[in-house]
């Protein structure tokens, strides 16, 4: 659903193909997608996911390779979710689709003590489903909806809390080497995919594990970018430009550059 004026309908037009341009840019930089491909779009519900489902579905269209699109959605058994809307969305709009039942909201409550984040277990249970469903189902690729500010963030946990400089890659293989994941909302904001989502009146379900709870690391490093963001506009979008522009030899670590074999130009005295 789309406002009517004509104001809103051509802002509306900008944003979209400013961010069918980023998801095109992303998915050519990093080759996420080959002609016939079938791709599983992870929908949980969240404005991330319906975007991504929308833009590829749209670039479908007119992509130079055919691909095929399958969105996939777990149902956690979280309490109060109401399994009826987003297969209702999905059947107007004749969008090919699956729901995988497991109820992984009991086992992260059993688990988890209170007070303590679920987020890593329930994304443990959530991918290991997702992973199991692509690679039984001949999905040769894993759509997730992580976007450039969740990328930029995931550098700055790792930062602060592992001590390792690491963030999320648009592309990427599964451990076990059944599944390529790939991240085409990376070059989006995620202030863009919001208000594109809002424009287009998706049916957003909430997240009863990880999304209510107030002790989020992410939420601080969030928080903490949003106030940068504020004083120092376009600073995330250079932050997110310097981890796609990485100089090995201006760092520290010697298994990335042979500092130990570094000599200068001529016999060394």
């Amino acid at each position: 659903m789309i406002a009517e004026s004509s104001d809103s309908r051509a802002g509306f037009s900008r944003l979209e193909r400013r961010l069918r341009h980023l998801v095109g840019q992303a998915i050519s930089d990093y080759a996420m997608i080959g002609d016939g491909d079938r791709i599983m779009v992870c929908l949980s519900g969240g404005k991330d996911s319906w975007t991504l489902l929308d833009l590829l579905r749209g670039l479908q269209a007119s992509a130079p390779v055919r691909f095929e699109l399958i969105a996939v959605h777990l149902d956690q058994k979280q309490p109060g979710y109401d399994p009826r809307i987003l297969p209702g969305y999905l059947e107007r709009h004749a969008i090919p689709f699956h729901i995988i039942e497991q109820d992984t909201y009991s086992v992260v409550q059993r688990l988890v003590p209170e007070g303590r984040t679920t987020c890593s277990l329930c994304s443990r249970l959530r991918r290991g489903a997702l992973y199991e469903f692509a690679a039984t189902n001949n999905c040769s690729r894993i759509a997730l909806g992580h976007h450039r500010d969740d990328i930029v963030e995931t550098l700055f946990l790792n930062l602060f809390h592992q001590g390792r400089l690491k963030a999320m890659p648009p592309k990427l293989r599964s451990d076990d080497g059944r599944n390529v994941v790939i991240r085409p909302l990376a070059y989006c904001s995620e202030a863009d995919i919001a208000e594109y989502a809002g424009l287009r009146g998706f049916p957003i379900l909430p997240c009863n594990l990880c999304g209510s709870q107030p002790n989020l690391q992410r939420s601080q490093v969030k928080a903490m970018l949003a106030e940068w963001e504020q004083r120092c506009p376009g600073r995330i979008e250079s932050i997110f430009r310097a981890i796609t522009r990485v100089e090995p030899s201006q760092l520290a670590d010697p298994a990335l550059f042979d500092f130990v074999g570094l000599v200068r130009n001529g016999p060394e005295p």
